[in-house]
């Protein structure tokens, strides 16, 4: 049987409470010959067990649903199998939930009405190994979710022991850590590039070296590390 893992169809997982829009994601994903949806579940242990029984390469997990949520669902199918990609879906009244799919995990974020052709686009993107977070997504996320991760919200100074993600910055040169600054502020590779005058190959480059260093799986786990050590704010260019 064709696992998806071989270059050929990607097997697909649908997680969602809403039968209409499992169908309507089926009718969408079932249109490409290089993909196929494998397996349903309207709810979080039926998502595990199905994950379980399907194997999947990649599961779009709804946040809010019945029983187990899809926060809890996706650090569950993700220790089943390391390998494995979960998109989450969200609309923007739930972006609050993002943050903490993608800490469970998650290799990037869809909103429930998205175009088809960026639900295809997102599912081959995080099947390739690289996570789905537009940067003009990724600003308007993390200032819609983490308004408290970069400390007091009136600025105040606090004297605080640096934080483990501060310490793991330590790791980084000034180049990198300006990069990555970059990056957490939702700006392109080329607009990195332009912004510190280097080459956009070169840009990759660090990116590499930064997931490398901070043993991080993609771009948006990286964002999300930034703020949380306080390299950038949000709400701050």
């Amino acid at each position: 049987m064709d696992d998806g893992r071989d270059g050929r169809r990607i097997r697909v997982q649908l997680v969602d409470d809403q039968a209409l829009l499992r169908v309507g994601f089926r009718m969408i994903i079932g249109s490409e010959p290089d993909l196929e949806v494998v397996g349903e579940a309207a709810d979080g242990n039926t998502a595990v067990a199905e994950a379980q029984r399907c194997r999947p390469d990649v599961v779009l997990m709804d946040v809010r649903m019945p029983g187990m949520d899809g926060i809890t669902a996706t650090a569950a199918v993700l220790a089943d199998d390391p390998a494995r990609k979960v998109i989450i879906l969200t609309t923007f009244d739930l972006d609050e939930y993002v943050v903490d799919g993608l800490r469970a995990g998650a290799s990037g974020f869809l909103l429930k009405d998205t175009p088809p052709a960026d639900l295809i686009a997102a599912i081959r993107t995080v099947h390739a190994g690289q996570a789905f977070l537009a940067p003009t997504a990724t600003r308007r996320l993390l200032d819609a979710c983490l308004p408290t991760l970069a400390g007091p919200a009136d600025g105040s100074e606090v004297d605080v022991p640096p934080s483990p993600q501060a310490t793991a910055l330590a790791r980084l040169t000034d180049r990198e850590a300006s990069v990555l600054a970059e990056l957490a502020r939702g700006r392109s590779n080329r607009e990195i590039g332009q912004a510190l005058f280097i080459a956009e190959g070169t840009v990759k480059i660090h990116i590499s070296r930064i997931l490398a260093k901070l043993e991080l799986r993609d771009r948006v786990q990286a964002v999300i590390l930034a703020y949380e050590a306080g390299l950038v704010r949000p709400g701050v260019t």
